[in-house]
């Protein structure tokens, strides 16, 4: 139950309260663009599931890429997942700030506090997560509880309103489907389903991993895919489009009807939750892929060092710095532009370490390694094709960053190399 809350925790953060708005002006075809997301993600899960298997110590993607491509390759990679990783954690702590300024307006109006607020988020959350592993994942599971309980209130009152009224009540958009459309959502609803490979970076820490964390994996991405698509699916069905496309908060007006005014307010808070609790998980992860890089001897050996209770003190304070230094370079900016500049960050890393993880199955199958029989080789080519094709689909501004993030490692790089002296 840990690892799978530590997976629907990463995965459901501050946005989904916002897509069914975002994905209101693609009609039906948003719905198509989840399937493809769903699929395409369920295919990386299986890439890390089978990987883990096989590879069950700590460290994720650095471990797999690894064993196929070796340590120049595996330290490209997850320098590039690092990265996006610290920086993501930056993007959830602004979306809690942005949240909660319904509540409190002046989060977002005076300048720089929102910034300030979310360095402190970052602060706090590094110092729990320093308490240790069970610190964490008991936060993880208390927050995905709660930030799950107005997911369950929208389906919930889908199907009252669809068992009482029938179809009277859909009153979406004619069923068409555009192929231009489903790409633009296919684009906007990836960034929704990052995190599903959470459970394993802190392998170590798991009883079982070998079971334990193929399992957590594959349903708790399966479970988030399908609460996504089905409260998209159904905020598309039951609210006109133009009025979804225009709501600044869709879960808030889908239910006031049925609780009253005070849903803002609630919806607000539980939003900010996600956030939170999303981050809470991030922390924790954030730590653990530099850790396996200075164990495997391509990253500062201060980076693998732990505390007493066996969590990277080391790392987690280096990444809670360099979260807050990002945040607060950039203050001037809006809440909801300094969310999607370092979103469009994170998100852009990510990929490339996922697409990286599906060729490095690929490549040990290849080599003769027991990865699941034939249906690994399935599952490692779908996943590659769509990791390939989410990174044509972000387009040429996230693919720059991704290229100046990769570069940016290349010093290191060299001098880990010559002070290790691996060729390998």
């Amino acid at each position: 139950m840990a690892c799978l809350a530590l997976v629907v925790g990463n995965m459901i953060g501050s946005g989904v309260f916002l897509l069914p708005a975002s994905l209101a002006p693609y009609g039906w075809s948003a719905t198509g663009g989840w399937i493809i997301t769903i699929s395409g993600t369920m295919c990386l899960a299986g890439c890390f599931a089978l990987l883990s298997r096989a590879f069950p110590q700590a460290g994720g993607p650095y471990v797999y890429v690894e064993q196929a491509f070796g340590r120049p390759a595996a330290f490209v990679v997850a320098w590039s997942y690092w990265i996006g990783l610290w920086v993501g954690n930056g993007a959830l702590a602004v979306a809690a700030m942005s949240n909660l300024s319904a509540l409190v307006p002046a989060i977002g109006t005076v300048p720089g506090l929102g910034a300030a607020l979310a360095v402190g988020v970052v602060a706090l959350f590094t110092a729990t997560n320093l308490a240790g592993a069970r610190t964490g994942s008991l936060i993880a599971q208390v927050t995905t509880v709660l930030k799950l309980l107005p997911l369950i209130a929208v389906l919930v009152i889908a199907v009252v309103l669809l068992a009482r009224d029938g179809r009277a009540a859909v009153v979406g958009p004619p069923l068409t489907l555009d192929a231009g459309a489903m790409i633009t959502s296919v684009t906007l609803t990836l960034w929704a389903m990052l995190g599903f490979e959470s459970a394993t970076l802190p392998a170590d820490k798991v009883r079982n991993p070998a079971r334990t964390i193929p399992l957590a994996t594959l349903w708790g991405t399966g479970l988030t895919g399908l609460i996504y698509m089905a409260i998209s699916t159904a905020m598309l069905a039951l609210v006109p489009a133009g009025s979804l496309a225009q709501s600044s908060a869709p879960f808030a007006d889908f239910v006031r009807p049925f609780v009253g005014d005070g849903a803002a307010v609630a919806v607000a808070l539980f939003a900010a939750i996600a956030a939170l609790g999303a981050m809470n998980g991030w922390v924790m992860v954030a730590g653990e892929v530099p850790r396996a890089m200075a164990g495997g001897g391509v990253f500062p050996a201060y980076f693998g060092r732990v505390n007493g209770r066996g969590v990277p003190a080391a790392a987690l304070v280096i990444n809670g710095v360099l979260t807050g230094a990002l945040v607060l370079t950039n203050y001037a900016r809006s809440l909801v532009s300094l969310f999607e500049f370092i979103l469009l960050i994170s998100t852009t890393a990510m990929l490339v370490a996922y697409l990286a993880v599906a060729l490095s199955l690929l490549l040990l199958k290849g080599r003769g390694l027991a990865l699941g029989g034939g249906i690994s080789v399935a599952v490692g080519l779908a996943g590659a094709a769509y990791a390939g094709f989410a990174i044509y689909a972000a387009g040429q501004e996230a693919i720059g960053w991704g290229a100046l993030l990769l570069l940016g490692g290349v010093p290191v790089l060299a001098i880990m190399r010559r002070r290790r002296q691996w060729t390998s």
